[in-house]
């Protein structure tokens, strides 16, 4: 009689906690994230907005509270989704070293910052980009790839964009390390272009 292969169950991730500072693309991004991993491992990824017309440092304040008093388990990782816009540097600085400095045995703390903008991660899908562009030529760039999709323009709160951008994730992950390399030594506010959400993507992406 063959004995068949024993079939794999994959562990169950650990539990993280998601706190954007922004109210509409990076909760509906993160929001697919959640409810694929959720819906095949029960309430492991808890996603909060609590950056309504906030500056960095009181983002972090809300997100140490919200992690303290969750009624979810011991979050292992808390993930800080922030972006530089035309917050001081000081601020953005400032809010890396309180995540860094806040780590435990217990939980790690990732300041999950992207410089100027997420819209850069969304871009990193498609090319590398190290040219310190403003911002506001992001749009024009993601709409011109994602036209090439056939998929028309890009604007804040599409609600289908994780599942467009899905196909190319490693291509950004490896363009966001490119850059991360090429920013080494120089503080959070002075990597332009750069960003940290690959590191978030890198660690879940075997439960997606």
């Amino acid at each position: 009689m063959r004995v068949g292969r024993e079939k794999k169950i994959p562990l169950a991730p650990e539990y993280h906690l998601i706190v954007t500072e922004g109210t509409q693309t990076e909760p509906l991004y993160f929001g697919e994230i959640k409810n694929i991993i959720n819906g095949k491992f029960r309430d492991r990824i808890v996603l909060e907005i609590a950056g309504i017309g906030d500056n960095t440092e009181n983002l972090f304040l809300k997100a140490k509270n919200l992690a303290q008093h969750s009624s979810a388990a011991i979050f292992r990782h808390v993930w800080l989704v922030f972006d530089k816009d035309d917050f001081p540097d000081e601020h953005f600085d400032r809010t890396v070293t309180l995540c860094e400095s806040s780590c435990t045995s217990e939980t790690t703390w990732h300041a999950t910052w992207s410089n100027q903008c997420i819209e850069l991660w969304f871009l990193l899908h498609f090319s590398y980009l190290h040219a310190d562009l403003h911002r506001s030529e992001y749009w024009d760039k993601l709409t011109e790839h994602l036209k090439n999709l056939s998929a028309g323009n890009y604007y804040k709160n599409r609600k289908d964009l994780y599942n467009l951008l899905r196909p190319f994730m490693e291509d950004a992950i490896r363009n966001a390390r490119k850059l991360d390399e090429q920013n080494a030594g120089k503080p959070p506010s002075q990597s332009s272009p750069g960003t940290k959400v690959y590191q978030l993507i890198e660690k879940i992406y075997p439960y997606l």
